[in-house]
């Protein structure tokens, strides 16, 4: 995306990491509560919101550093809250393949409520992290320069999505928080 910003192939991307370089500007757009995936009958569903320190009980599923390198580096940052090393069984190229391993029973993945929202996978259930709810932010990137007009408004419609979404308390799970993830 930062090569497609400079080199006028496109005026905005999006990205999980806010380190981009010289002649870029991120700016946060949203953040999404981060969520733990679980197969639809793990011994931890007996909480209603899991310890971190539960969760690194178990083997996990993330995504690769590589292919997700803001993403991964936003969750490595919440394991590294507990002075515990996770047991990291696989670091995968995509969130359908998190969902494939988590609802074979492998193991426990974290995801963002919006990707989790998304699935269709059955037999996999979310369920918030206990304490503060760590946040996973998305930002624009875009030109360290003045805007476009349209460019202008873009931002302006995202700061009026981003603003309405903040009102929910980060605590506070999406309802559906508790449910396995049907189609």
């Amino acid at each position: 995306q930062i090569k497609g910003l400079h080199g006028d192939l496109y005026d905005a991307g999006f990205a999980l990491s806010n380190e981009v370089g010289d002649g870029i500007v991120a700016e946060p757009v949203w953040s999404d509560p981060l969520m733990v995936l679980l197969p639809a009958r793990h011994p931890l569903l007996v909480h209603k919101h899991i310890p971190l320190e539960e969760v690194l009980h178990y083997p996990l599923v993330l995504n690769d550093s590589e292919v997700c390198e803001g993403y991964a580096r936003q969750v490595d940052r919440v394991l590294k809250r507990v002075d515990q090393e996770p047991m990291i069984a696989e670091r995968v190229a995509s969130f359908e393949l998190m969902l494939a391993l988590v609802s074979a029973g492998f193991a426990l993945g974290l995801a963002a409520t919006s990707q989790i929202a998304a699935s269709r996978e059955h037999g996999v259930v979310m369920r918030p992290l206990a304490g503060r709810q760590p946040l996973l932010t998305t930002y624009l990137l875009r030109l360290d320069a003045e805007p476009s007009r349209m460019l202008a408004r873009f931002i302006e419609q995202l700061a009026s999505i981003g603003s309405s979404s903040a009102h929910r308390p980060a605590s506070d799970p999406p309802s559906d928080a508790q449910k396995e993830i049907d189609p």
